[in-house]
């Protein structure tokens, strides 16, 4: 016989959670009630709700005191990074400031030089020029300025800044001109002494510039006075360059080889390293010895035709 199959019964509890906060509610009530019933103390429970409770309330105190230093820190972090950032930003536009102070200074500083400089020479008829190119290498021994033929600039035209003797000009075009500096290894000057009006030779150097200085031999100086400290400037019997013109200081003086003459350097005051602007002279030494320097300067100024002309050759350039 077959055994009858027993059903089985599967109860499914759905309760919703308002159905479930009901519950509980009932449940802490009668636990109230029952307490309140059976008479027994509540300082247990009290004990007991203490000992949990109050260590989770000083522990929730701790993490939001923790919390509030931590939005406190942040805000006063953000707060330093806004205040560095205009800090920043002020350093910043007063370094620019300083920055255009230096360079008007150092503007103002060169033009006070070539205004002294033209002081100096207020004899002589003269043209300022920026310097646009040079050859290669440290030194300024050769370079291009912006003026020319249209300006009163002629070959063998003197060329000074600084406080003395920069070079002369070897080539010319309508607005630009070619100076050869007395540094140059192919450069030799006529020169002379202050004190004694001996005459010598500067020679340029590249090498020796490195030192800051010219060499210079010839120099016929019998008596011995010519020392250390001797200016050295452009001699009258000069071809190529008008008289006066400041070379430099006497640094070194000794006998030449042929124990008649002395040689020795001179330390120039142009810094032929960061050369800039010039004054050309637009009068040349031809044009004293012909008696027509005044004249020529006129023409000069007034000339606007090109000229391309080619460099001279000559014992003295």
């Amino acid at each position: 016989m077959k055994k009858p199959k027993l059903k089985k019964f599967h109860i499914r509890l759905n309760l919703k959670s308002r159905h479930l906060l009901a519950i509980m509610t009932m449940f802490c009530l009668c636990c109230i009630v029952t307490t309140l019933a059976s008479g027994v103390s509540t300082d247990s429970a009290q004990n007991v709700a203490g000992f949990f409770v109050v260590p989770f309330q000083k522990s929730i105190s701790a993490i939001s005191s923790v919390l509030d230093t931590l939005q406190d820190n942040f805000r006063d972090k953000q707060e330093l990074l806004a205040e560095n950032a205009e800090l920043q930003a002020q350093v910043d536009s007063l370094t620019e400031q300083n920055n255009i102070l230096i360079q008007d200074q150092l503007e103002l500083e060169r033009l006070q030089e070539l205004y002294d400089l033209d002081e100096e020479y207020s004899d002589y008829p003269k043209v300022a020029a920026s310097i646009i190119s040079k050859d290669p290498g440290n030194w300024y021994s050769t370079f291009m300025i912006n003026k020319g033929s249209s300006d009163g600039i002629r070959v063998d035209n003197n060329v000074i800044a600084g406080k003395g003797l920069v070079g002369i000009v070897t080539e010319v075009g309508s607005t630009w001109a070619t100076v050869r500096a007395i540094i140059d290894d192919s450069s030799n000057v006529s020169a002379m002494t202050v004190s004694t009006s001996d005459n010598c030779v500067v020679t340029g150097d590249l090498e020796l510039i490195d030192e800051g200085k010219l060499s210079f031999e010839q120099l016929y100086d019998q008596e011995d006075k010519v020392t250390t400290g001797e200016r050295i400037v452009t001699s009258n019997i000069s071809d190529k360059y008008v008289p006066g013109l400041f070379i430099g200081y006497v640094s070194e003086v000794s006998l030449d080889s042929n124990n008649m003459t002395k040689a020795g350097t001179i330390v120039t005051p142009v810094d032929f390293a960061h050369l800039k602007d010039v004054f050309v002279i637009t009068v040349n030494k031809q044009d004293y010895v012909d008696g027509t320097a005044e004249e020529s300067s006129e023409e000069d100024s007034s000339d606007s035709g090109e000229t391309d002309i080619t460099e001279e050759d000559s014992l003295e350039e």
